[in-house]
């Protein structure tokens, strides 16, 4: 509206209905209430009486100072009641990914907290489940998330999308997930239900903070050894780079950062300084109270795994279930004739109508031998309740002269 005033000048006056509309402090209304003055615009309120007089200015300044007075002490009273909110231990917003609002009547009022998503919070566990071994960068966690279906909620004018892997590490490290609210950099204990053990949580931030420190960069060389060995002649940290697309060699850095090249060890091969390495560990002898703890921990990691595993197996089942009913909708409307043969194609040329996943049916018989293949069963498909193999109905479908129709009646 300000700048169809200020470049087409085809406004005589604004109507609001009170003076506080038009502005929420006092500075906005000025210069808006100058534009209007140098554009011969007229300003009329609907419930209060505006003059362009002195005693006029003066009443419409009074209004515009109570408009920014109550627009201040509105914004006070919403932060005060934020604040006390996470005091109690309610989160302050929206749920973040993996959680979702839900609101109750508690006491004859509505009372809105978060609750666990029963579509993401299984995967948002399982990152830091994956991530916390140490066998994960950021950017593959992020692809095997999408992989997995984890996306964000989207917003009206943009659809749910993967996660991408700084949004990944904002998740890893939100501590909404072991029950903790953080607000203005406060932590308070929630209400809500944790999704993540704290043990778990509490070493993914120790690896973020480690391979933060060490300036590792997986994503471009990839190596089990990068950012952890050091020069012995300068204490530089050791690079890795590969030649000709076949070699691997690491060099330290004091050669390219160092202006007076101090430092002149010679490149070494990778598989020598693996050699070296393996050398290193082979002396090194874990008393039996460690080697003990470690099985014990192992044995424990692996059975999360399975737990975890089973949790996904039935994620999964509920979207091949879904999957599976929605195909039986169509294929009832179908025959019912509520949709055409157009319609009912969802892999037509120049459509991009996704195709719906193949029906699975779990083996019911393990492999004779250790080279056979498991057989995938698939129960037929029984023709429709309207029509017989002899009998072709008079209406619906059948008017298509279509091959795909005809062939749904044969």
């Amino acid at each position: 509206m300000l700048a169809r005033i200020a470049e087409d000048r085809d406004v005589d006056a604004v109507v609001v209905h009170k003076i506080d509309r038009l502005a929420r402090n006092m500075e906005d209304h000025v210069a808006i209430r100058a534009l209007f003055r140098r554009r011969g615009v007229a300003l009329v309120s609907v419930t209060e009486n505006v003059e362009e007089t002195a005693s006029g200015r003066l009443v419409e300044g009074i209004h515009a100072l109570m408009a920014e007075l109550y627009s201040a002490d509105l914004a006070n009273e919403i932060k005060k009641g934020l604040n006390q909110k996470v005091k109690q231990g309610g989160f302050p917003h929206g749920g973040p990914l993996g959680y979702v609002k839900l609101r109750e009547v508690i006491g004859g009022r509505q009372v809105a907290r978060i609750v666990p998503d029963p579509e993401r919070a299984t995967l948002i566990t399982g990152a830091l489940d994956h991530y916390v071994t140490g066998d994960w960068i950021l950017q593959r966690l992020a692809e095997e998330l999408a992989h997995q279906g984890l996306t964000n909620r989207g917003q009206r004018d943009k659809p749910a999308a993967p996660i991408t892997w700084q949004g990944l590490a904002k998740i890893l490290a939100n501590p909404v997930y072991i029950g903790v609210v953080e607000w203005n950099g406060v932590q308070y204990p929630g209400t809500h239900e944790p999704i993540v053990d704290p043990e778990v949580f509490r070493r993914v931030q120790e690896l973020l903070a480690a391979r933060a420190a060490r300036g590792t960069r997986e994503r471009k060389h990839p190596h089990y050894l990068k950012g952890l060995l050091h020069c012995g002649v300068c204490g530089r940290r050791l690079s890795i780079q590969h030649s000709k697309g076949r070699y691997v060699y690491f060099f330290c850095l004091g050669q390219k950062n160092d202006p007076a090249g101090t430092c002149r060890e010679a490149y070494l091969a990778a598989d020598d300084l693996e050699s070296q390495v393996e050398d290193l560990y082979r002396r090194i002898q874990l008393p039996e109270s460690w080697a003990e703890r470690l099985r014990e921990e192992m044995a424990a990691e692996i059975e999360e795994r399975q737990t975890a595993d089973a949790a996904q197996r039935e994620l999964f089942t509920d979207r091949l279930a879904k999957a599976e009913n929605e195909r039986r909708k169509l294929l009832d409307a179908y025959y019912g004739g509520a949709i055409d043969v157009a319609c009912s194609r969802p892999n037509r040329p120049g459509s991009a109508r996704p195709s719906m996943p193949p029906r699975i049916d779990w083996p019911t018989s393990t492999p004779t031998s250790p080279n056979s293949k498991r057989s995938w069963s698939r129960p037929p498909r029984s023709p429709p309740a309207a029509a017989t193999p002899t009998t072709r109905p008079t209406t619906g479908p059948a008017s298509c002269s279509t091959p795909r129709c005809s062939n749904a009646w044969t």
